[in-house]
């Protein structure tokens, strides 16, 4: 872990790089302890109490299956074990419910030998065929749970080799599938919830898991409290600590206002916020608080345009585009230096991440060309206009992350200057959701975390959400899909690079900034960290001076 200070703030920032790892072989447990990414820490460990935690949204879904926005995923984290988790210095990858596990040559077949002493929270054992009705469940999933199928793409069943070994299969390679493995939304869940309908697993006290934590009240769009598992002896070999939880709870608040969590961290009323912006700094600070932040791997925040209507189905002006924003103005406007500007599609910290700024880089003169050059001249209200159609088109986002009305604002004040006229739609993240679904926008706006590259394939490939509503596009179609069944790590990332370069040159993702996480924490919270994905672990978190 690193730490830096920008003038007086006290901010420990972690930039912690996932290196290139190895999908092949077995891996067997061994006994070293990856105690991850921390701050804070103050003398031994004290069991006991409950951490206030002010979040910035409501958690959308109680299932960690459908688990998407960053919010979300710190509350259902708590509750499920996966099969295997993933470093958070290294991006290897670690054991958790699987001791051990085996990988086909062509990587289309993965089994996991399981723990023997893993319980439910409801008293049943978790076995190989809780794997199996885990995994078979996603598919019956509705569109909240995109994320944990693209992870099971082309998944064929899992197959029950006894009681406590599992082999999942499918019908060609998935290179991804170890790491996917280590993800909230592939964690295993009882026989109970599996049964259930997608909205019915969203009620807090219908998921049933193995994780140190249960839910112990879930009040939609207010409040989510949750208790220690008693007895927990399972945990990842990523965790800095073994046995169960030092918290007896999470009580976690929705405070939709910065300025509101800011203050109620200040005065005591709750022990850690989300998005603490560089604004609430002085007031956390001023009252012995710190910020605690780490960049995001994944897809950075973009606009993805629906490229099948509007003035966005215009190639010319999706380039275009791209150069008439200034990132670095974005960070150091409405952010601070523990943000990036985006140089990718890709953040920087994913794995296989290439730098694009040959294309995503800031030139007013060459997008005002590029725009010439297409055919949209300026009017006399400085917005550009061909064949009569105004260049104008709105952009569809949620309050999922606290400083993006701020970056849009900017980001339409630097577009207005090319002669584009950006209108900004703000909707709740159930209505982003749905617009999502129905494909009505112009274009959306939001980010997506996951410490491996093939996001790229869920978030823009035809068998992914693809949300630009494109059509079929030979080469970058054929990347995609490659990628996925490449084993060799140095050629995947050749094709990774290309898939990155052909998504921002086709101006299917026109990318802002990178997204990370910074969390407010008052003195007293000690060891609450970051894991390789960037979301919270409260499992190693307590509490001084209780």
């Amino acid at each position: 872990m690193s730490s830096s200070s920008h003038g007086a703030r006290s901010r420990v920032t972690v930039i912690a790089g996932i290196g290139a790892i190895s999908i092949l072989g077995t891996v067997l447990a061994g006994c070293s302890s990856d105690s991850g990414d921390s701050a804070g820490a103050s003398g031994t460990a004290q069991p006991g109490g409950t951490l206030r935690y002010g979040l910035s949204t409501a958690p959308t879904c109680a299932d960690p299956g459908q688990a998407g926005t960053n919010q979300t995923v710190y509350v259902t984290r708590t509750v499920v074990d996966s099969l295997t988790d993933q470093s958070t210095d290294t991006g290897e990858i670690k054991p958790w419910l699987a001791k051990s596990w085996e990988i086909s040559p062509d990587a289309s077949s993965f089994t996991f030998t399981l723990r023997d002493d893993v319980t439910f929270s409801d008293g049943t054992p978790l076995t190989a065929d809780s794997v199996k009705k885990t995994f078979d469940s996603v598919k019956d999933l509705g569109p909240n749970a995109s994320l944990a199928k693209s992870y099971l793409s082309d998944y064929t069943g899992t197959d029950v080799v006894d009681s406590h070994t599992a082999k999942v299969n499918f019908s060609g390679p998935n290179v991804q599938f170890l790491q996917a493995t280590s993800t909230p939304q592939l964690g295993i869940l009882a026989d109970s919830t599996t049964a259930l309908t997608s909205d019915q697993r969203c009620a807090g006290a219908a998921v049933v898991a193995s994780g140190p934590f249960t839910y112990s009240d879930w009040q939609q769009d207010k409040s989510v409290s949750i208790k220690k598992r008693a007895g927990y002896t399972w945990g990842s070999e990523v965790f800095g600590h073994q046995g169960e939880a030092y918290l007896d709870g999470v009580d976690f608040t929705v405070v939709p206002e910065s300025g509101v969590r800011a203050g109620s961290l200040a005065s005591g009323q709750l022990d850690a916020v989300s998005d603490a912006l560089p604004q609430d700094a002085a007031q956390i600070e001023g009252a012995g608080g710190r910020i605690l932040t780490r960049p995001n791997p994944g897809i950075s925040f973009f606009f993805q345009p629906n490229v099948s209507r509007g003035v966005l189905a215009d190639q010319a002006v999706r380039q275009a585009i791209i150069p008439a924003i200034n990132r670095q103005e974005l960070v150091d406007t409405v952010l601070d230096p523990s943000f990036f500007p985006a140089t990718s599609p890709l953040a920087h910290t994913t794995p296989l991440y290439k730098d694009q700024s040959d294309i995503v880089t800031f030139d007013a003169d060459k997008s005002a060309k590029l725009l010439d050059a297409a055919g949209w001249t300026r009017t006399g209200d400085g917005v550009r206009e061909k064949d009569g159609q105004k260049l104008t088109f709105s952009v569809t986002f949620s309050p999922v992350f606290a400083g993006n009305q701020a970056i849009l604002e900017l980001v339409q004040q630097q577009l207005r200057k090319v002669g584009v006229d950006l209108q900004l739609n703000l909707v709740s993240n159930g209505e982003l959701s749905e617009k999502q679904n129905s494909g009505d926008y112009d274009a959306v706006y939001y980010n997506s975390t996951r410490a491996d590259a093939d996001i790229l394939r869920a978030t823009f490939g035809l068998d992914g959400r693809n949300l630009n509503k494109r059509a079929a596009d030979p080469e970058l179609d054929a990347i995609l899909t490659k990628q996925l069944a490449t084993t060799d790590n140095t050629e995947r990332g050749a094709l990774i690079d290309r898939a990155q370069h052909l998504i921002a040159d086709r101006g299917l993702s026109i990318p802002t900034i990178e997204l990370s996480q910074a969390v407010g924490a008052a003195s007293s919270v000690q060891d609450l960290k970051f894991e390789a994905s960037s979301r919270l672990q409260f499992f190693d978190a307590w509490l001084s001076g209780k």
